[in-house]
């Protein structure tokens, strides 16, 4: 796994249909508590490309830092999926299922979601759980190393508050600290 908390291995998959490789896309692996890396060890040994957030918090109980998995019970795999894979990718230990259930309903992750989650794992930003969204301010950053970057803002205090990006599919978020004057509206 990359210092950024991925790991990339690309390869096409052949297609059922006229062997054409299906073409890529992200989608999110629920796995059993506490088995994120376990099973993003064992599909990046198979040869899939993962994506497995982390965050850093700290242990009151041991009292050091930690690294857990930025969404607990999840990690995201970048692959044209097809049955054989996908079969594949069940039979992982750990593995509870690719939402959204069922090999002919899979929903994969919008990619501008995804490219934010990285884009936050690469600025190094401390990084906190935040309640998920159905609605709100949409804002873009224009300056900083999250330039572009958009998510809903939630103030917390006169001139800083929190971006919070979101993946809609598992209805969860994270937010970053952000000056709020580095942040306009959407249009």
């Amino acid at each position: 796994m990359l210092t950024d908390g991925t790991t990339t291995i690309e390869h096409d998959q052949p297609s059922a249909r006229g062997g054409l490789p299906e073409p890529a896309a992200w989608y999110a692996i629920y796995t059993r508590s506490h088995f994120e890396n376990l099973v993003a060890d064992q599909l990046t040994a198979r040869g899939f490309s993962l994506f497995l957030p982390e965050r850093g918090v700290w242990s009151k109980r041991l009292k050091t830092p930690r690294v857990m998995p930025m969404f607990p019970g999840y990690l995201f795999i970048h692959h044209g999926m097809e049955k054989k894979s996908y079969i594949e990718i069940l039979k992982a230990r750990g593995v509870v299922r690719v939402l959204e259930g069922g090999w002919n309903r899979l929903t994969p992750i919008a990619d501008d979601e995804m490219d934010g989650i990285q884009r936050v794992v690469k600025a190094g930003v401390p990084v906190s759980p935040h309640p998920y969204f159905n609605h709100g301010d949409r804002v873009r950053v224009f300056d900083g190393p999250l330039t572009g970057l958009e998510g809903i803002f939630v103030r917390d205090k006169p001139n800083k508050g929190r971006l919070v990006v979101s993946i809609n599919l598992l209805q969860t978020s994270v937010a970053v600290e952000v000056d709020a004057a580095f942040v306009a509206p959407c249009e």
